[in-house]
């Protein structure tokens, strides 16, 4: 494995912990001081709820909530970074924007936190590029994806108790717009290095005589 392709993998690997971390702690330092911050939720169609387009994400209301975002973000981000680089940066960037200002829009008046929203774009995101780009790499991704997180489906319908419904259904949205306007991002790479080297080999170079005493062809 050559030291670019190390350097890939452990930056894919690396990045995407940045985030979780943050969050944990953001939880951890309210937990001991005793800071209560649903407050700074996003409240939906209040001025003052605004900022929790950019604060909802970071806030969640127990460690059970915490622990259940942290490990998909870290694999979800660790796949789109490693397979979408160019994209993976400006997409959670437009996820976790978009995502929470559709929610600002038409979600319940009610205070919404966490970062499930974004766990769902990114889900959405890569089921819905193996469909738009239809390359072998992003429609096994989407089949991993599939398997993995098909499940939750049911997180976006509404019914379930003290659930940010909302945040998953337009979260999940979000990725699939995403999936298409970036369809054509970072296309997949080759296989094999031998794959981009010219075929010297031509059969109108052959040269063929032929031995009647021999009875045999010369190539």
């Amino acid at each position: 494995m050559s030291a670019s392709k190390n350097e890939k993998i452990i930056k894919a690997f690396v990045i995407p912990l940045i985030f979780p971390i943050l969050l944990w702690i953001i939880h951890l330092t309210a937990q001991f001081i005793g800071l209560d911050l649903y407050k700074m939720g996003l409240l939906p169609r209040n001025t003052t709820g605004l900022l929790g387009i950019v604060t909802a994400p970071l806030i969640h209301g127990d460690f059970s909530h915490l622990i259940s975002n942290t490990f998909p973000l870290i694999i979800l981000g660790w796949i789109i970074l490693f397979f979408y680089p160019k994209v993976s940066y400006f997409l959670f960037i437009f996820i976790y924007l978009v995502t929470g200002l559709l929610v600002w829009i038409f979600a319940r008046q009610v205070y919404h936190i966490g970062a499930s929203g974004i766990v769902y774009g990114f889900v959405s995101f890569l089921f819905f590029s193996g469909l738009f780009r239809k390359d072998n790499t992003s429609i096994t991704l989407a089949l991993i994806i599939t398997f993995l997180y098909g499940g939750i489906v049911w997180g976006m319908l509404p019914g379930m108790k003290g659930i940010s419904w909302e945040s998953h259904l337009l979260g999940a949205v979000t990725g699939l717009v995403a999936a298409y306007l970036f369809r054509k991002v970072d296309p997949p790479a080759k296989k094999y290095d031998w794959e981009d080297e010219p075929d010297d080999f031509n059969v109108d170079d052959l040269e063929v005589s032929y031995d009647p005493e021999k009875n045999k062809f010369d190539i």
